[in-house]
C-alpha cells in the first residue's frame, strides 16, 4: 500500500467510476469526484499521517484499489473507519480482506483507538465477508447518506 497521488486518477476512475463496483453506493463516481477524492487523501496524509491508501500489485505495481483509514462523523461521534474498494478484476483474491487487516492493525498502533469500524450495506455480502473474516462483528445499524448500513467494529486486543 502507499500514498495516493494525482497521477492514479484513470486507474482508480476505472473501478470508482464503474457501476457494478459501486452499486452498494447511490451512484458510481465521476472522474471529478475521483480528483478530489484523492486530493482529500493527500489532505489526511498530512493531518493525520494516514487515509485511504492505493493497493498495488507488488508484480506489476498496477494500482488494483484502495485501503484506509477515515474518520466519519456519525450520530453518537466521529469513529475511524476501515473502507476499501477494490478493481472488480481483482475481487476474489484476498486483496481487501489482507489489505484491511493491515489498515485494522496499523490504526490500532499508531491512531490511539480502542476500536475501528466498517460502515457495510447490509446486502453487500462481499464486503460483510471480508469484516468477518478480519474479526468484525456488526454492533449496530443506521442510515448514513441517506442509506441503511450495518456497522461493522472491531475492538483492540487487551
Amino acid at each position: 500500500m502507499r500514498h495516493l497521488c494525482p497521477a492514479d486518477l484513470d486507474a482508480m476512475h476505472g473501478y470508482l467510476g464503474d457501476a457494478h463496483t459501486m452499486r452498494y453506493y447511490p451512484s458510481p463516481f465521476s472522474r471529478d469526484f475521483v480528483r478530489q477524492w484523492i486530493d482529500r487523501n493527500e489532505k489526511r496524509y498530512a493531518r493525520y499521517g494516514y487515509g485511504l491508501f492505493g493497493v498495488v500489485l507488488k508484480s506489476s505495481g498496477d494500482l488494483i484499489g484502495d485501503c484506509g483509514l477515515v474518520w466519519q462523523d456519525l450520530p453518537g461521534g466521529e469513529e475511524l473507519e476501515v473502507g476499501y474498494h477494490f478493481s472488480r478484476e481483482h475481487w476474489g483474491h484476498g486483496y481487501a480482506t489482507e489489505a484491511a487487516r493491515a489498515c485494522s492493525d496499523y490504526a490500532f498502533c499508531n491512531a490511539s483507538v480502542d476500536h475501528v469500524i466498517s460502515l457495510i450495506r447490509p446486502e453487500n455480502v462481499p464486503s460483510r465477508r471480508v469484516a468477518e473474516r478480519n474479526g468484525f462483528r456488526i454492533a449496530r445499524q443506521l442510515v448514513w447518506k441517506d442509506l441503511l448500513h450495518d456497522v461493522w467494529r472491531k475492538d483492540r486486543q487487551s
